[in-house]
């Protein structure tokens, strides 16, 4: 082959050479190879002869073999030479692109500018037209106002002063005439405030191995904002965007991101500010309100100070105007004792049958029950409990009424829940009337139960007083008529009204969890309507209505003041007692929900924690002998959760009391059970049963779970397990004396008494006590009772014997023995 000559076809001289190749193995062996070397090589033909190939045809490029590429047959060649004029093909259309699309980009780069020339040439020429009607109008106002005034002064000089004013207006140049002068000069000045950088936001291989920037590098979203900011610039748009100063709303403590968030500023700014001034935080952490002041204000915004309770500020708290009051049915609360006929007189009234469904026939539960009387007059009636464990359920009837009905019985006079139901009548201030029920008996006494009421402040009419009081029957319906119209009066002479188009406002009067329908309150609307779909916040709960029931379990729509439904639709069970509000937004109800369970949650904190560590250590020292009894109660509804947990800390002694570990509303679950086996607590349930998986877990780890269904036994039972937790009692039964005559030494003994018993009998098992001058020595028992040489168990008075104290042996001649038997006495709690 020669390396000289440029213009021959390279190729393999004497074809294939072959060569021999050792190989060389472990231990020194070795072997020869024979290899043959073949060599092939390809020449792409010259530009001149590929472009004149298209022209001569396939049999020009076939017809010379000397000047083909070796190895390369006709059709490689071929499909080699088509391929080549094919990308030559492309790289002149992608270039005629290219060239059309920068044509075309310029063209629209100078359609831009024609307009935002355009667009500014015509804000120009708008604005010195404004300005020269402006003038125009300065200039005839001007000379009218001297005109008048010549007229005024001397008449006779109106025409010189006419002639002396026209040459100062037709002196200005008008608008017109200056127009070409402007032309020119903004043409001059087109060219200077251009952006000669305008391209120099693309970045290219170059600049960015380079580093043209000091090493730092723009990002792309900063090329693209400086693209933009050029951009409105050639339009004619703003580049700068005014700062909008805002009022923000501070709290006693924010996060960093949150208060960025609140100023619409970055965080990352805010972040640096607070670096700034000497503070290291981060986007996620909390700072103080007067940090976070400091920091609004140097970004110039202004400060709106609020605190946690401003939440509450949405509940709308306006008062009514007498133009919106419309009258209201009145609420009548029946209290009185337990077992005095309160539910079944109510039944009477509304031709029920509720006492029937009440275990025990007692009731124990707030019923709340709407009754329309003859003359189309609707009452909203509120039973109470009569039962001692009832008490907070008797006070929220009274604070949600507007009289009382104080039932007593005819038979049975006036009783403790009597005496506790007027004085919440009274705490109250509502107008009390008085049943007095079960006339029908005979050994009814109807002067009795007023002569009774007489002792408390209650003095009826029949008694020259101003209570009304009718005698009434539940059995028979005797007086139902008189006591309705004695409501009827006393709610006349209130005059009730309420605003029905406000948002609404309620008192919960029960609460439950029901397995279908989820958490259900029994809500008496005391304002405005009550409407399906409205945001509402109660206690620590919030909802939206999803369906409303009333007393007879119809569903309605709407319920207006006095009106007692069911609401369905809470995120959880509120408590009895609890205040409905309706609010405008979800949002306001979740937020005023979380601040008033974060209220409760620091407030049942600072309640359980000891101020200090010697309270705390004189706490735990005057626990230490008190015996606790821990339970779970599970109720079917709260207000008799809540009496249950009443009762039970009224339970027990300075040596052992009751502790309620958890009380809640609904089925006993599988976490209760595990509670309670955690503590080694039984599980109470009240009306409630447990789920299959609680009891499977209750019977393999041995969890006592006991039913109930009247308050009664529930207490009765609880009282007697805690009594078993009491230490017994121990009484001393004097059962003899015995005289010391003589004392002896015995060897391997010691001191020996001989005694003569006076009194009773010594025995050998009991206790005994050696008076000396009728003062107490010693305490202790006896190794020894001897009657002669025999060893005895008790020894009868009149006898003799001899006695030997345990581990004592200072006896005299005279001293008395007081013999005794100790004896446990089993308590029990009243």
């Amino acid at each position: 082959m020669s390396d000289t000559d440029g213009k021959k076809t390279l190729g393999l001289r004497g074809g294939a050479r072959s060569g021999q190749v050792k190989q060389s193995f472990s231990h020194g062996r070795t072997k020869n190879v024979v290899v043959e070397t073949k060599r092939k090589r390809v020449v792409v033909p010259k530009a001149s002869s590929a472009t004149a190939a298209p022209a001569k045809g396939g049999q020009a490029r076939s017809g010379d073999p000397s000047k083909r590429p070796a190895g390369i047959s006709d059709a490689e060649l071929e499909r080699r030479m088509k391929a080549l004029a094919a990308a030559k093909a492309r790289e002149a259309e992608d270039e005629e692109r290219r060239v059309a699309e920068e044509r075309a980009r310029a063209e629209e780069r100078e359609r831009r500018r024609a307009e935002a020339e355009a667009k500014e040439r015509e804000e120009k020429e708008r604005e010195e037209r404004a300005r020269a009607k402006a003038e125009e109008e300065e200039r005839r106002a001007r000379e009218e106002a001297e005109a008048k005034a010549r007229a005024a002064a001397a008449p006779a000089a109106a025409a010189p002063a006419e002639t002396s004013t026209a040459p100062r207006g037709g002196a200005r140049p008008a608008p017109a005439a200056r127009k070409p002068e402007r032309e020119a000069r903004d043409k001059q000045n087109r060219g200077k405030g251009r952006d000669d950088g305008r391209r120099s936001g693309k970045l290219t291989l170059n600049q960015a191995l380079s580093g043209g920037e000091g090493g730092r590098q723009r990002s792309l979203a900063a090329m693209k904002r400086k693209q933009e900011r050029a951009r409105q610039k050639a339009m004619g748009g703003p580049v700068e965007r005014e700062k909008v100063m805002r009022t923000v709303q501070l709290p006693e403590a924010i996060v960093v991101s949150e208060l960025a968030n609140r100023m619409s500023e970055r965080v990352a700014d805010v972040v640096k500010s607070l670096m700034t001034n000497g503070i290291m935080a981060t986007q996620n952490q909390t700072i103080d309100a007067d940090t976070a002041e400091l920091i609004i204000e140097e970004f110039g915004h202004k400060v709106q100070r609020v605190s946690d309770a401003d939440v509450e500020d949405v509940i709308d708290a306006v008062e009514d105007s007498d133009e919106d009051l419309k009258p209201r049915p009145p609420v009548i609360t029946v209290m009185g004792h337990v077992d005095h006929g309160k539910t079944s007189l109510l039944d009477a009234i509304r031709n029920a049958k509720v006492v029937s469904g009440e275990a025990g026939g007692i009731t124990q539960h707030i019923g709340a029950y709407q009754v329309e009387t003859d003359d189309k007059k609707k009452l909203t009636f509120l039973d109470t409990p009569g039962h001692a464990a009832f008490t907070s359920m008797r006070a929220r009837g009274a604070q949600v009424t507007d009289i009382v009905v104080l039932v007593v019985a005819a038979d049975d006079a006036v009783m403790p829940q009597t005496v506790e139901a007027i004085n919440h009548a009274k705490a109250a201030e509502v107008p009390m009337i008085v049943a007095i029920n079960k006339i029908d008996r005979p050994e009814a006494n109807p002067d009795k139960v007023r002569t009774d009421l007489l002792q408390h402040e209650v003095i009826v009419e029949k008694m020259s007083g101003e209570v009304q009081d009718v005698e009434v029957s539940a059995i028979n319906g005797t007086g139902l008529d008189e006591l309705l119209e004695a409501i009827a009066l006393q709610a006349e002479l209130l005059e009730l009204k309420a605003n029905p188009g406000r948002a609404a406002q309620g008192a919960v009067i029960e609460a439950q969890l029901d397995v279908g329908r989820g958490p259900v309150a029994t809500v008496l609307v005391e304002k405005g309507t009550l409407r399906q779909g409205d945001i509402f916040v109660v206690g620590e709960q919030w909802g939206r209505v999803r369906a409303m029931e009333n007393d007879k379990g119809a569903r309605v729509k709407e319920a207006g003041p006095s009106v007692p439904v069911e609401v369905l639709g809470l995120n959880g069970t509120p408590e009895a007692g609890d205040v409905l509000n309706v609010v405008e937004t979800e949002a306001q109800a979740r937020e005023i929900a979380d601040y008033r369970a974060n209220l409760a949650k620091e407030k049942r904190a600072a309640a359980g924690a000891a101020t200090t560590l010697e309270q705390m250590m004189a706490k735990a020292k005057a626990d230490e002998n008190v015996a606790e009894m821990p339970i779970l109660v599970k109720a079917d509804v709260q207000g008799s959760a809540e009496a249950i947990v009443q009762a039970m800390e009224k339970i027990g002694n300075d040596e052992v009391r009751v502790r309620v570990l958890h009380s809640g509303v609904g089925a006993i679950t599988e976490t209760d059970v595990g509670l309670a086996e955690a503590s080694e607590a039984p599980v109470f349930g009240f009306n409630v049963r447990a789920n299959a998986t609680a009891r499977n877990v209750a019977n393999q780890k041995g969890v006592e779970i006991r039913y109930y269904s009247v308050i009664y036994d529930l207490v009765d039972d609880v009282k007697a397990a805690a009594s078993g937790l009491l230490s017994a009692e121990v009484r001393e039964n004097f059962i003899g004396y015995a005289e010391i005559k003589q004392v002896f030494k015995v060897s391997g003994v010691g001191k020996v008494a001989g005694c003569l018993v006076t009194e009773g009998v010594a025995r050998r098992s009991a206790g005994v006590r050696l008076l000396r001058d009728n003062v107490v020595i010693h305490e202790g028992t006896l190794k020894t009772l001897k009657r002669f040489k025999d060893e005895v168990p008790e020894v009868q008075s009149g006898q003799e014997c001899g006695m030997a104290f345990e581990n004592y042996d200072d006896i005299r001649d005279g001293d008395v023995i007081e013999i005794f038997e100790r004896e446990e006495v089993e308590r029990s709690l009243d």
